[in-house]
């Protein structure tokens, strides 16, 4: 049933907004799908609702914005978030994207409306960098990121292990203008 409402849902169907609390489950459903059978994540083991809403609660906490997208009747199809970089005090202005779509909505642009509400959102914070990291073989991802300005910055090989194989992960930054100038030490 979803697959045949999917392809009937064309993107102006299709709205991006801030998530809700209301909104973890869906976020949850398609995060789970894409730990069980992607390697957009190096988890092996599904979130429960629990675990996913307090990563929700820690986002709204530490200001960092959750996007979605919505579709017709409601359904959440793809998300996307700013993470924390590293916990160290000198990383403050620099945040990790994620973008996740759901899997009968790949490929139909869902990823590009998900992207630049996180650019503007980060500018708004006063972050300096935006980092994505990804699988080497996502080259879609690795198109999506590049799309709005990333540039590819490095690649470390093998790091990752997932469906008994070796993964190699590529990293992509996004300079934005915040960070020093906006800093009150």
């Amino acid at each position: 049933m979803a697959q045949a409402a999917a392809e009937l849902m064309t993107l102006e169907e299709v709205a991006v907004r801030e998530a809700k609390k209301a909104d973890v489950p869906g976020i949850l459903e398609i995060y789970n799908e894409a730990v069980l059978n992607t390697t957009a994540t190096a988890d092996y083991e599904q979130s429960s609702l629990k675990q996913r809403t307090e990563w929700f609660k820690l986002r709204q906490k530490l200001n960092l914005p959750i996007f979605v997208a919505v579709g017709d009747g409601g359904r959440i199809v793809g998300w996307s978030s700013l993470s924390p970089y590293h916990t160290r005090y000198g990383y403050r202005f620099t945040a990790e994207v994620s973008v996740y779509v759901a899997s009968d909505m790949r490929g139909q642009g869902i990823g590009k409306m998900l992207v630049p509400p996180l650019i503007e959102a980060a500018k708004e914070r006063g972050l300096h960098a935006l980092v994505a990291s990804i699988d080497s073989q996502n080259a879609a991802s690795i198109r999506l990121h590049e799309t709005f300005g990333f540039v590819k910055k490095g690649q470390l090989d093998q790091i990752i292990t997932k469906f008994g194989r070796w993964l190699d992960v590529v990293y992509l930054e996004l300079l934005l203008n915040g960070g020093l100038d906006n800093e009150q030490e």
